[in-house]
Formats: C-alpha cells, sequence, structure tokens
C-alpha cells in the first residue's frame, strides 16, 4: 500500500464525529482544503481523493467513525434545502436580494450553522472546486457512496427521497412565481388558456408514488417523469411568453428578476431528475455538486446579479434612446440648416442661462443652496430649449450612439460597411452643426446681454476679479479638461435616467391612466387629461433627461465640495457663454491678454469631450444591449479612414 501524505493521517485521526457542530463542519472544510491542495492541480485533487477513499476504504474504525459523521450531519443539515434553495433568492425582490449578497460578500460566514447553503459554501469556496469535482469518475464516487450513504431501506433511497423532496419543493415555488398576477397577467392568451402551472404539482406527485412504490417498474417511472418534463416545458414556454410584453410595455427590472429565478428553478428541476433517474447516478451526483458550487459563487456576486437582470432593461433604454437619436442624424440640407437654426435658438436661451448663473452667484447662497438654484435654473433653461424645439448640442450624442450601434447589427458586407460610414458621417456633421450653432450664437448673444446689462445700470455684470476667475477657471492650462470629460459622463448619465423614465411611464401605463382615471378627468376635464396624456407620452424621456441634467449640473459639484473633491463642470456652450459675459466685464483690452485665449482655446477640448465620453459611454452600453459581437471592427476603421482621406468635407457640409 502506498504510503499517505503526511497532513491525511493528522485529518482522519481529527475526525470525531461526537464534537459539537463548529468543529465537525470544520473537519470538512480542512478535508476539502487539503483535496484542493495549496497549487490547485485537477489531476493532484483527483489524485487526492482516491487517497482519501482508499485510507477510509482501509481502516474499519475510520470508516465507522465517518458513517457516524455523516449521520450527525444529515441530522442536523438539511439536505433537501441546499438541493432545492441553494443559488436562489430567499425574496423576490431585487433589492432584498442585493442586500443579501452583500452582506455575504462583507460578512465572513461562520461553520457554526444548520444552513445547509452557507456550509456549501465554506467548503467549497473556490471556483477550481467545480472543476475536481466533475473530474471524479463514477467509480470512484460510488466508492464514495458506499462510505457515507446510509443504509437503504424498503423503497427509495435516502438519495431518492431527498431528490423528490427537493424537486417537490422546487415545484412549489415555480407554482407561486406562475400565479403571481405580475406574471400572469403578462403571459400570452394561449399560455393563460392551457393553465401549465395548474397541473404540476400534480404531476411531481405521480412521478413521487411511482419512485416511492417497493414493487416499482421503470416503464412507469419513466412515463412519470416524460410527464413531468413535458409539464415543465410548458412552464418555461408560458414564462417565457412575458418577455414578448416586455419587449413591447416597458421592462421591471423586478419582473426580470422574477422571470429568471422561475426559469432557474425549472433547470434546476430538471438536473434533480436527471440525477434521479440517471442509470450513473454517481456522475450525474459529482454534475450536480459540480453545478451547485457554480451556482454558489455567482451567488455571492453582485456584479453577476446586476449584469443579469438589468441587461433587458439596458436594451430597453437604448432602444428608446436610439428612437430619439434617430431625430439628431442629418442626413441633407435641409436637415442640417434646420439643425443649425435649432441650434441657434439654444444658444440664444443658454445666454440668458448663462447670465442668470452669476446672477443667482451674487446672491451669496451656500454651496447647497447655490447648487439647487444652479440646477433649477440649468434644468428650466433646457425645459424651455426642449419646448421651443430649439436643441443644445451635447445632448445628442448619448441619443445618437444606441442609434448608431442598433445599425452594427447588420453589418455583412463592404456595402453594408459603406452604409454605416455614411450614417458617421450623418452624425459628425449633425454634431457639427449643433456645436457651431449654440457656440456661434451663444458668445454673441451673451456678450449683447452683458454690455446691455452694464449700460442699464451703469456698472459691469462682472468685478474684473470674478471675470478674471471665470476665464482662469476655464483656462486649458488648469483641470478643465478633466472637467469636461467628467461632464460627458453626467450627459451620459441623464439619457439613462431619460430611457428609465419612458420605460416606467410605459410601463406603468401612465398616459392611460392620465387620459381615464376619472378623478383626474374630473379634475382636468376630458379634452385637457387627453392632452396632457399625449403631451407627456411624447415629451417624458425629454422632460427627465433635461431636469435631471439640469440638477446634476447644479448639484453634483456642490456634493462634490462637502467632501473637499473641488469638482466641477465644463459644459461647452455654457462655457462659451461665460466667456462672452466676462469679455465686457474686463473691457476691450483683455483681447490682448493669454487669459482669454487659453481659455479660448479650451473650447474645441471641451466640446470633443463633453461628445466624445458622453457617446462612448452609450455607444458601449448600445453594443451590450444590442447583443452586438463579433464585428470587424478594423474593416470599418479602415472605410471611416478612406472616406476621411477621400472626402473630408462630408463629415463638416452635406
Amino acid at each position: 500500500m502506498k504510503k499517505l501524505p503526511p497532513d491525511l493521517p493528522r485529518l482522519i485521526q481529527a475526525l470525531d464525529p461526537h464534537a459539537d457542530l463548529a468543529q465537525r463542519h470544520l473537519w470538512l472544510i480542512h478535508l476539502v482544503e487539503w483535496i484542493r491542495a495549496p497549487k490547485p492541480s485537477l489531476e493532484l485533487a483527483v489524485d487526492r481523493m482516491e487517497q482519501v477513499v482508499a485510507a477510509f476504504e482501509a481502516d474499519a474504525d475510520a470508516r465507522q467513525r465517518l458513517g457516524l459523521w455523516w449521520q450527525k450531519l444529515l441530522e442536523t443539515v438539511d439536505i433537501t434545502a441546499l438541493l432545492a434553495d441553494f443559488g436562489f433568492a430567499p425574496r423576490t425582490a431585487m433589492a432584498s436580494e442585493v442586500a443579501e449578497r452583500l452582506r455575504y460578500k462583507l460578512l465572513p460566514s461562520t461553520p457554526e450553522t444548520v444552513d445547509a447553503s452557507e456550509l456549501f459554501m465554506l467548503v467549497f469556496p473556490d471556483r477550481f472546486d467545480a472543476r475536481w469535482l466533475h473530474a471524479l469518475d463514477s467509480t470512484l464516487m460510488a466508492r464514495i457512496s458506499a462510505l457515507v450513504a446510509p443504509p437503504s431501506d424498503e423503497g427509495a433511497s435516502f438519495w431518492e427521497r431527498n431528490l423528490l423532496d427537493a424537486i417537490t419543493y422546487c415545484a412549489g415555488q415555480i407554482l407561486s412565481t406562475g400565479f403571481a398576477p405580475e406574471l400572469r397577467l403578462r403571459m400570452s392568451e394561449q399560455a393563460r388558456e392551457e393553465k401549465p402551472f395548474h397541473a404540476l404539482i400534480h404531476d411531481v406527485e405521480n412521478l413521487r408514488v411511482e419512485v416511492m412504490l417497493p414493487l416499482r417498474t421503470t416503464d412507469r417511472r419513466d412515463a412519470a417523469a416524460a410527464q413531468l418534463r413535458e409539464r415543465l416545458e410548458a412552464c418555461r414556454s408560458a414564462v417565457s411568453s412575458v418577455y414578448s410584453y416586455v419587449e413591447a410595455e416597458g421592462i421591471s427590472v423586478g419582473l426580470i428578476f422574477r422571470l429568471r429565478q422561475v426559469r432557474a428553478r425549472i433547470l434546476r428541476i430538471r438536473r434533480l431528475l436527471d440525477c434521479l433517474l440517471s442509470t450513473d447516478r454517481a456522475y450525474e451526483t459529482s454534475e450536480l455538486l459540480s453545478n451547485l458550487v457554480a451556482v454558489g459563487l455567482e451567488r455571492r456576486s453582485v456584479r453577476a446579479l446586476l449584469s443579469t437582470n438589468t441587461s433587458l432593461l439596458a436594451a430597453k433604454v437604448a432602444e428608446r434612446s436610439a428612437e430619439t437619436g434617430e431625430h439628431y442624424i442629418t442626413r441633407d440640407k435641409g436637415e442640417y440648416r434646420n439643425m443649425m437654426a435649432k441650434a441657434a435658438g439654444g444658444g440664444f436661451v443658454m445666454a440668458f442661462t448663462t447670465l442668470a448663473k452669476f446672477a443667482l452667484y451674487a446672491l451669496g447662497l451656500s454651496v447647497f443652496w447655490s447648487g439647487l438654484a444652479a440646477g433649477m435654473n440649468y434644468a428650466l433653461s433646457f425645459v424651455l430649449i426642449q419646448m421651443l424645439h430649439f436643441t443644445v448640442a451635447t445632448k445628442q450624442p448619448a441619443m445618437t450612439a444606441p442609434a448608431m450601434a442598433a445599425k452594427l447589427k447588420d453589418i455583412q458586407s463592404d456595402d453594408s460597411i459603406q452604409e454605416f460610414v455614411d450614417e458617421v458621417a450623418h452624425l459628425v456633421r449633425s454634431q457639427v452643426a449643433a456645436i457651431l450653432g449654440n457656440v456661434l450664437i451663444v458668445f454673441p448673444a451673451a456678450m449683447a446681454l452683458t454690455m446691455g446689462y452694464a449700460e442699464l445700470v451703469k456698472h459691469p455684470a462682472l468685478s474684473p476679479s470674478h471675470a478674471t476667475q471665470v476665464l482662469e477657471s476655464l483656462s486649458l492650462l488648469g483641470p478643465s479638461v478633466l472637467f469636461a470629460a467628467f461632464t460627458g459622463v453626467l450627459l451620459f448619465a441623464s439619457s439613462l435616467i431619460a430611457g428609465g423614465a419612458e420605460n416606467w411611464f410605459v410601463l406603468r401605463n401612465i398616459d392611460s391612466v392620465i387620459r381615464y382615471n376619472p378623478r383626474i378627468t374630473r379634475v382636468l376635464g376630458t379634452t385637457r387629461a387627453d392632452r396632457w396624456a399625449r403631451f407627456l407620452r411624447k415629451n417624458i424621456s425629454g422632460l427627465a433627461s433635461n431636469i435631471s441634467l439640469g440638477f446634476m449640473l447644479g448639484l453634483v459639484p456642490a456634493f462634490a465640495a462637502f467632501f473637499g473633491l473641488g469638482l466641477e463642470v465644463r459644459h461647452v456652450t455654457l462655457s462659451t457663454g461665460q466667456i462672452g459675459v466676462a469679455i465686457p466685464s474686463l473691457g476691450w483690452e483683455v483681447l490682448h491678454s493669454n487669459l482669454l485665449w487659453w481659455a479660448v482655446a479650451m473650447l474645441p477640448f471641451n466640446a470633443a469631450l463633453n461628445v466624445g465620453v458622453s457617446f462612448y459611454l452609450a455607444f458601449r452600453l448600445a453594443l451590450r444591449a444590442h447583443n452586438v459581437s463579433g464585428v470587424d471592427r478594423s474593416r470599418i476603421y479602415k472605410a471611416i479612414r478612406q472616406r476621411f482621406w477621400r472626402r473630408p468635407l462630408s463629415f463638416f457640409w452635406p
């Protein structure tokens, strides 16, 4: 007999079935740590598992202690709960599940537990555990089973009874979720008529009877299992029909979370059935344990939870942004001129916004109230621009990026790549038009308003020191480049809020509520309620985006100042307007100052970073939401470079 490694005899000697709960569980944790080894190797782990089995087989006393230890484990820990519930949220709310996963991450668990899930995660905390459990062959698993399995009584074995109980628990959870109103009312008409959930428990009980019978026949058992599998498929189909509803009507993260939970439970029952009915049950058991390890790792991941359950919401937000973004892309001279005119109108309004910003600053409010007042000023201005059908250049990239990403799904041939490059040219050209329209109007308008104010009240709008401070803060030599990039992040965040608000509006059917709710129509009247409903349905996205952006531009620097971060925003249109206000306040001699020209030099970088950062973030989100992958980016980049080399003006003029 091969000599045992030095640690294994000590581990076997330390096995005490009469120790307290924590010590018994710690022995199992130490044993699995020894099998895993400090430098994990698949061959080494399997070899060590074989050594453990051989050592117990060769030592009758150790084998007896192991059997007693196993009996104690089964008496104190519910194996059925592990098989049925491990990896699933104990509650059906997304927020509570996030809190639970954060608890797993931040608070260590104790082996002094009767919770099978907590013990399992302590014993198998490593991704490598799934690999070596999967590598255990049928022969070795059968030997392990012979060491620890309690003696079979008449009828079904201990393991079969636990598998059947786990299937029953899972089926009960599926049934309760399938009957939940928020899912049932959103299922397809065919699914509601077929009522697949009604007979689920009946099919489970039929299988239980066939397995538990002392004189059972495999034919009847397999027929009952086939009926249950068919019922599960019908339940899965009914649950999947909810997705077609949310695609059309809006998405709730909580609803998607419940859908994913019930589909995962259906998959769990299928795995349990495989383990129950397989002729090679030992192999299926190792597969089941390996899968549970993987589930346990995902169970602790907050990122995995948010990623899987918010992907459809991201898709819907991107889709709604894409619909809006199409309106910002110009394709001919008429649309180009129209964009310039809208941007000029936006720049004119922003000139008043800039002057109002300095007026609020003169009130000498505290940091928070000053930020709140500035946010209200920006939000009102952005909403006014929306209502007048004007535009602000920096609002466009986060909306147009999803529209561009959606077009990448159809790129297959050279012709489709050229069409995409055409869209890129249209987009760049539209953005240039919007920026020029804003900047070329806001600057002279702000100067004219400042000079008019100075003429009216007989003193400049800003003191010389304040005007100098404004130009210094906008200089290319300072941190304005970073602030401009950060402003791009805020622009992107406002587009997410816009898409989310519109999705919520549609999901909750708010336009119908306004149009038909008796209390609302009693106050507004039928005609006005219908007008309000149509107005909000059309403008909710823009209102949410503009209001949220306005308050973020005003309040984020205030909150950052509370933490001493010194973070500011640099919006290109507002920055241009501020320069327009500072010049008359300092007099025309400022034209000879380097301070002014460093501030002016910052404007192209300000525009590029505002636009580029928000477009990039929205584009990346849209690519993921639309599941666009495998695109040959090198071909696209090459085509864009060729277009810019051959027809550079197409990116600036239609």
